[in-house]
């Protein structure tokens, strides 16, 4: 295998302990910090030559956000590495039981596109914190931000520790044959398939990072033009390559006919009347995406844009109206710049439309009645929830990220990108004497040992609480 020398070479870096000293991993996490300061420019214009990612939406997902995660976690690193003190038992009071957080080992870590940065640098972050060695494979569909990090980060982080594989389909094959600790994938869900079985024959733990269909119910209690701009904002934020962008939009027929003048008045306000004259407008990645992009807007009527450009792999902030479930836009996650609206009578037809399809990265919901919002986070299941606005969520390193069921396992972001690429070790550290009280679990056996032991060791239920 091409790769078992590096996974070898890191591995004997990692059972020397050389990841395990605090001052080492913060020593490192300051570096990224640095990586990130004096490379940022170079991040923009890679960023902006790969997708046509505009220099504000790049500076606050691949910059500003990643060392809001790096700043947190140099923060609370020496508070996250303590050891956890537990509950004892009346045998083990005089001993001491406690959760010890030790790093999981050589772990591997695989970035989708889309945002080439943020979704390489932020669980690296978490990885490094933790204690690990870390193989990285940024995406190579993103080739110019591909090469920035794999000729940069080395000149920042210890290669003893830390490396950068540029790899293709059948080199990342290759890759996941080797026997990782932990394996952390974003992507799309056909793909984490194919690593969660690459990762099972080792019985490696990992953490999915998928994506879905998200939906965006839409009230006739909400504010027209406030919810126009935030759904308009999150669909079309990196031309719609997000994972977590509002996918479609479950509103009433005449909510749908309240929406679409607010909507087209959001993106102009956005992006002017010619979107592909504006600076701000990003480019689908590449022409296959392109391709498959522009088939999906057979489906429905195009209420808004629906222009393209295949030489500059151009899809124009598009709304489609009147679009049917069983269109083609509504079989797969869309990731690009088309919002479809699906006509539903109600709150609760919404509900329903949502709960009989795969759970999702993300629910939102609009509404100036709170108790149409709680109504839709209390009723469905889905990796998070946004309520009267899109996307934001995912801006808090304070709240847990990932999916559920078909959109992900596992989660990340700031204490939980920690506590991911950690094994939370159960410690318990006995007193040597004393053997007298250990006398009761020893044969031979006899029912007064029974009781005695159930009445040191048993635990007792309370008093009934009730959720406020």
């Amino acid at each position: 295998n091409p790769y078992a020398g590096l996974v070898s070479r890191l591995r004997a870096a990692w059972l020397w302990g050389r990841t395990r000293p605090m001052e080492y991993r913060v020593g490192q996490l300051e570096a990224l910090g640095r990586f990130l300061d004096e490379k940022k420019q170079d991040i923009l214009e890679a960023t902006a030559l790969d997708m046509g990612k505009p220099s504000f939406e790049a500076h606050f997902t691949e910059i500003l956000l990643c060392k809001n995660h790096l700043n947190n976690t140099l923060n609370n690193l020496c508070h996250w590495m303590k050891d956890e003190c537990v509950d004892k038992n009346l045998v083990t009071q005089l001993d001491s039981a406690f959760i010890r957080k030790d790093p999981y080992g050589v772990v591997l870590i695989i970035a989708p596109w889309n945002y080439p940065i943020h979704l390489l640098l932020v669980p690296l972050i978490g990885a490094i914190a933790a204690g690990n060695c870390v193989i990285i494979k940024p995406s190579e569909i993103t080739k110019n931000t591909e090469r920035l990090v794999a000729e940069m980060l080395s000149c920042y982080l210890d290669n003893d520790c830390f490396a950068v594989v540029t790899a293709g389909v059948q080199e990342t094959t290759r890759l996941l044959e080797n026997k990782f600790d932990y394996i952390f994938f974003t992507g799309t869900p056909s793909v984490g398939r194919i690593v969660m079985a690459a990762a099972a024959k080792h019985l490696t733990p990992l953490t999915l990072e998928l994506g879905g269909k998200n939906p965006c119910y839409v009230s006739d209690t909400c504010d027209v033009q406030n919810t126009a701009r935030r759904v308009a904002w999150g669909r079309f934020f990196n031309a719609g390559q997000t994972c977590v962008a509002p996918d479609y939009v479950l509103c009433s027929v005449e909510m749908q006919e309240k929406l679409m003048p607010a909507l087209r008045e959001a993106i102009t306000e956005f992006f002017g009347s010619n979107p592909q004259e504006s600076p701000d407008f990003g480019r689908i990645v590449g022409d296959k995406q392109f391709r498959r992009i522009r088939a999906l807007l057979c489906s429905g009527r195009v209420a808004i844009g629906g222009q393209t450009d295949e030489k500059e792999r151009y899809i124009a902030p598009t709304v489609l109206a009147d679009v049917l479930p069983s269109d083609p836009i509504m079989q797969e996650e869309i990731f690009g710049p088309i919002l479809p609206i699906v006509v539903v009578a109600n709150m609760d037809e919404a509900i329903d439309f949502i709960n009989a399809r795969p759970r999702p990265l993300a629910i939102y919901a609009f509404s100036c009645d709170s108790k149409v919002v709680n109504q839709v986070l209390e009723r469905t299941s889905s990796g998070g929830f946004c309520g009267n606005d899109t996307l934001m969520h995912t801006t808090l390193t304070s709240l847990p990220f990932g999916g559920i069921g078909n959109s992900g396992l596992g989660k990340y972001h700031g204490r939980f990108t920690f506590d991911t690429f950690t094994h939370h070790r159960g410690c318990l550290h006995r007193n040597m004497g004393l053997e007298t009280l250990n006398a009761l679990r020893y044969p031979p056996y006899s029912q007064q040992k029974l009781g005695l032991l159930t009445a040191t060791f048993e635990i007792k239920r309370k008093g009934m609480c009730t959720l406020l």
